[in-house]
């Protein structure tokens, strides 16, 4: 049995006729979340934060990072959620031990061309690949930054707070990097070297 064999057969199992109450498209306590798609949140980050399905549009990426800060997909979910579904709170979350702030763009770009992509094609489309895969030094800085980009995105309205927070994959705790009602930033204290993360 392949992968895709033992999805359907598992879906097949899950199925129970109205086990699910159908749920509205709106997000019931009005939040986005914007994280990481490390697979270390499936099934943990929205426990740990007291969510369940149906309460808040969840949108990931490689590292939770923005790379086009206008047309992008994360901005264009951003308004959708906003403009249509009632999101009225943004939440970005990074996370402890993150993959994107260990990446060698030099490397990507060798394992690409070893995988057939022709590095013409690659000079084309991403001359700058590692802004184009949104690498990054620290899951905190990160953080700062794309709650920063969202905050000052002229598509965003003021009246929404953009959060900040940091999660632990290993043991569910989060930490305010950024509180967007105050827009006090715990980043001052780690830029400064005060604290160690």
């Amino acid at each position: 049995m392949n992968l895709l064999e033992s999805i359907i057969e598992a879906n097949r199992n899950f199925i129970k006729p109205d086990a699910f109450p159908p749920l509205k498209k709106n997000p019931s306590r009005q939040l986005a979340i914007f994280t990481c798609m490390d697979t270390r949140l499936v099934d943990f980050l929205e426990p740990a934060m007291g969510l369940k399905r149906g309460e808040a549009k969840v949108i990931k990426n490689a590292g939770n990072t923005i790379v086009d800060p206008m047309g992008g997909a994360v901005i264009r979910s951003l308004v959708a959620g906003i403009f249509m579904l009632g999101v009225e709170e943004v939440i970005v979350i990074g996370h402890r031990d993150c993959g994107m702030a260990e990446v060698d763009a030099d490397s990507v770009k060798r394992d690409m061309i070893k995988r057939g992509i022709s590095p013409d094609i690659i000079d084309i489309h991403v001359p700058d690949l590692k802004q184009w895969l949104g690498i990054f030094s620290h899951p905190v800085e990160n953080v700062g930054r794309v709650v920063k980009i969202i905050r000052h995105n002229p598509l965003i309205p003021q009246d929404v707070p953009v959060h900040g927070l940091l999660f632990c994959p290993d043991d569910g705790s989060l930490e305010i990097i950024v509180n967007g009602y105050t827009r006090e930033s715990y980043l001052s204290n780690f830029e400064s070297g005060k604290e160690k993360i």
